[in-house]
């Protein structure tokens, strides 16, 4: 009887000595730093870090901007693309017609833009963000 009592006095003590060591596992990696990587989609982008915007105006100048740049974009490609630099061909076509003109520099404006974006995620370093 003291060695089948002996036999499971010893899976006891062994099934406490486990459940210790997965406490202690526990505590100690709760104890480390988790270091999260951060994704190139998951950052924050702000606007106000690439244009120039007056504090309580942003709408104003967004607005402006969305008109204006692709416009002016539009118009110089037409003269240097399509008029070949020269004035009087220039004069010929008609830049009167605004969407058209700002249509042009949209599509521009944009791929600029996509080929800056794609070649920044290229550029892109995963920086681990520290977890207490």
């Amino acid at each position: 009887m003291d060695k089948n009592r002996d036999s499971g006095n010893h899976r006891n003590n062994a099934m406490y000595y486990n459940q210790m060591l997965r406490e202690n596992r526990t505590v100690s990696s709760d104890r480390k730093q988790r270091v999260v990587l951060v994704s190139f989609s998951s950052q924050k982008v702000y606007a106000s870090d690439y244009v120039f915007a007056v504090e309580g105006y942003e709408g104003i100048f967004y607005t402006l901007y969305f008109f204006t740049i692709p416009y002016i974009t539009g118009a110089i490609f037409l003269f240097l693309f399509i008029a070949k630099a020269d004035y009087e061909n220039f004069m010929l076509l008609d830049t009167s017609a605004f969407f058209i003109v700002w249509m042009i520099g949209y599509e521009i404006i944009a791929t600029l833009l996509l080929i800056a974006i794609f070649i920044s995620f290229l550029r892109y370093d995963k920086k681990p963000k520290k977890r207490y």
